[in-house]
Formats: C-alpha cells, structure tokens, sequence
C-alpha cells in the first residue's frame, strides 16, 4: 500500500507538505516569543500592571552610553558622539546630502558664477551667432572660471572651518560661522554700498558699524543685484564695437541700393574675423576674470 501511495502521488503534492510543515515549525518560536513579550507588564503608580512593549521610558538615559540600552519604540532618538554635540556618522550623511542639493544655488547665487554667465551671453548674443558656443560650453566655461576665482575662498573655508571641524576642535554652530565668514568677505567686496542700503532699509536695519552686524539674508540679495548690474554694463560695453560694424554694414548697404538685404548676414562674418584678429576669448575672459581682484 506504501509503494503504491509513492508511485501514484505527484512529487509537486510531496514537496508542497514538506515546506508546510518546515514553515510551520519555524513560526513556532517567533509565537512563543512574542507571547513572551505580552507577558512582560509595567506596574504604574496606582499599581495597574499594562502589557507594553517599551520597557524603558524615552529620556530616561543618564548618559550617551545608556542611549544603546533603552528601548522607545518608535520614538526617534538622535545619538551625539560625545558630550560637544558632535552628530554621529549618519545625521553627517543626511546633512551632506542636504548641502550637495543646495550646491546648485549657492554656487549661482553667492559666488562669480552669475556675472561670468551672464558675460559669456552677451558675448555670443553681440556676436550674432545664435548658439555657437553652445549652452553647455558656457555653462562648463563659467564653472571652471568660477572654480578659479573662488580658489582662495574655498582654501580659506577648507582651512579654518572644515579641518579644525573634523579635528573635533569646532561645534556645528562654530563650523557654519567660521565657513560663512570668507564667502561675505567676498560678496562684500563685490557689493555696491547702495544695494546694501537698500536691503538693510527694507529690513528695518537702521545702521550697521561693521561687516560683521551686515545679516547673510540682507547681503545676499544685495550682491545679486550688483553683479547683475556689473554684468550688464560689461555686456553694454562688449556690444559697442560691434553695434559700429552693423551701422557700417548698413549704410553700406543702403548706399548700393540693397535694402533688402538684411545688414546681419553680411556684418556676422565681419564681427567674427574683427573678434578673432582681437583674441577677443582673451581679452574678455582676461579683463572679466581682474574684475574680482
């Protein structure tokens, strides 16, 4: 009767009873565990004894070493390092997550980047050659000019702020002071007092004795504007020569009698060899470049 269960019965059917059953054995202590578990009761002051799962209260550590010992379910415990209020190792990853998403906007925002772009496309717009050079050549030529410029003020942060911070010589609020404070020197130097009056006036800020009492929210704007406005007068002045070989081009033009004849497809070629006899990615990117020191 054995053999012929063994021979008639489907080994799918056999393997399916096997694995049940290793599964059910395995459920076993998991149960009993968590019957443990409900049986553990905390008695509270008028002396009710309640099935919990926390045996410890949050906050009931004396110092960081207890913190490993205490159970809060799910309550979030933020661990320090030591008694400095040093983050541990990963609120520091979230936190330089956090900066590299920032990078983008305090890299346009409080650096060279804005006038060096802003150059580089009344450059090609004077021109007159529509997209040669193309969008990412000038975006990747004003990252590595900005890069450049802003050299020293990176050497100045990695020294006094980021190494005496890994050195566990500088708190958070230490570090963030220290490394602000050569960027505002640079946006100070570039800043026309007048747009920091402007915004100081809409803050309410009567007046101020030092760079120092100048708000970071006050001074950036304030230097946005200005290298908007420095930007703009050197496109304006970038424009100059090359407005001359257009009217030239069109008088020229309406003398012979071709009117319609548009006066740019002649004087394009013009202004490209005049730029180019010129060195003129020398002289621009050259003079640009002195216009931060």
């Amino acid at each position: 009767m054995i053999k012929y269960l063994f021979h008639r019965s489907r080994p799918g059917r056999f393997l399916s009873c096997l694995l049940l059953c290793i599964f059910l054995v395995m459920l076993m202590p998991s149960r009993a565990s968590a019957a443990e578990v409900n049986e553990i009761g905390i008695t509270d002051d008028n002396g009710i004894n309640e099935n919990r799962t926390v045996i410890n209260d949050p906050g009931t550590a004396e110092d960081a070493s207890d913190l490993r010992e205490l159970n809060v379910a799910n309550n979030l415990t933020v661990t320090y390092r030591d008694g400095e209020g040093n983050l541990s190792g990963t609120l520091r990853i979230l936190i330089t997550l956090t900066l590299i998403a920032l990078a983008p906007t305090i890299v346009i925002m409080m650096t060279s980047f804005t006038r060096i772009l802003i150059v580089m496309h009344f450059v090609r717009s004077a021109l007159g050659t529509q997209s040669a050079p193309p969008n990412q050549v000038l975006i990747g030529l004003s990252l590595f000019l900005t890069f450049f410029i802003m050299n020293p003020v990176i050497t100045q942060i990695n020294d006094n702020a980021v190494k005496p911070f890994e050195a566990g010589e500088l708190t958070q609020t230490e570090f963030l002071d220290t490394a602000v404070q050569p960027l505002r020197e640079f946006m100070y130097g570039q800043t026309q007092t007048k747009d920091v009056r402007l915004f100081l006036d809409i803050d309410g800020i009567e007046a101020v004795e030092n760079i120092d009492e100048i708000p970071t929210r006050v001074l950036v704007p304030a230097f946005i504007i200005s290298e908007l406005r420095t930007a703009f007068i050197i496109g304006f002045l970038i424009y100059i020569p090359f407005i001359v070989i257009d009217m030239v081009v069109a008088s020229t033009l309406m003398s012979m009698g071709m009117m319609m004849l548009p006066p740019t497809t002649i004087s394009m070629p013009f202004k490209i060899l005049l730029f180019v006899l010129a060195d003129g990615w020398n002289l621009v990117i050259g003079n640009l470049v002195k216009t931060f020191y």
